[in-house]
């Protein structure tokens, strides 16, 4: 890992001892400065001081529940680029909007594995952290050269025409980040041109014809992101 990802700070939100000493064990493990808090509200109170690069954070928590903690935090000036990361037992559908719209990065539903959890938590902070002009992009068998505007999975050749490789190219380079219709649009159609949302739908379903489905998951009701894990 490099040295700036061994020197970014996470904040550790949970009313459970248990969890906070598990992920404290495993992230101190790859260095990187930690602090905790019990409920939202003290999480709020710890953020503005620490100034963390990620907090990861459960949904039910006593005094301020994590969905409203996001809220308020989204609203800090000097948390205006802090990652969130849910991390809890609920696994409803509309929690899961619900973290997202109020500006969750990620959401994980537990249990899940501390290497695997780790394992996130560093493709998260390093996304962030990766210039935009990257070249060659490579996830599983699936490798990306943006300079060539050519794609092979599995040594395969892929017949991509060119909105598809670049709406391909654009989540790959995201991976594990949801993107709304909107946003995919803008990003890869661009903003002063016009087509309808369905646009993306279909341009996601032939991607998906072409490569294995696990890669392009949707979100219902928020939009698509990019995984690198198998379903």
């Amino acid at each position: 890992m490099s040295k700036t990802l061994n020197q970014a700070k996470i904040l550790l939100v949970d009313d459970d001892p248990d969890i906070l000493e598990l992920l404290e064990y495993n992230l101190a493990k790859e260095n990187y400065q930690l602090a905790k808090a019990y409920d939202g509200k003290e999480a709020l109170e710890i953020a503005q001081v620490f100034k963390p690069a990620l907090i990861i954070m459960d949904v039910m928590m006593p005094v301020m529940d994590g969905i409203e903690t996001a809220r308020k935090m989204k609203l800090m000036p000097e948390l205006k680029n802090t990652l969130i990361l849910f991390l809890t037992a609920r696994g409803e559908e509309f929690t899961e909007v619900a973290a997202f719209d109020a500006g969750a990065h990620d959401y994980i539903i537990k249990p899940i594995k501390p290497r695997a959890l780790v394992s996130r938590i560093n493709a998260l902070l390093k996304r962030e952290t990766t210039e935009e002009t990257q070249d060659i992009i490579e996830i599983g068998g699936l490798v990306i050269n943006r300079t060539q505007y050519a794609a092979t999975f599995e040594g395969r050749a892929l017949i991509l025409p060119k909105k598809e490789f670049e709406l391909l190219s654009y989540l790959a380079k995201n991976p594990n980040k949801v993107f709304n219709r909107d946003e995919l649009l803008e990003k890869v159609w661009g903003a002063d041109v016009y087509v309808v949302e369905r646009t993306v739908d279909v341009h996601i379903r032939k991607l998906r014809e072409k490569i294995p489905e696990h890669y392009i998951k949707t979100l219902k009701g928020v939009g698509y992101l990019f995984s690198i894990e198998k379903a």
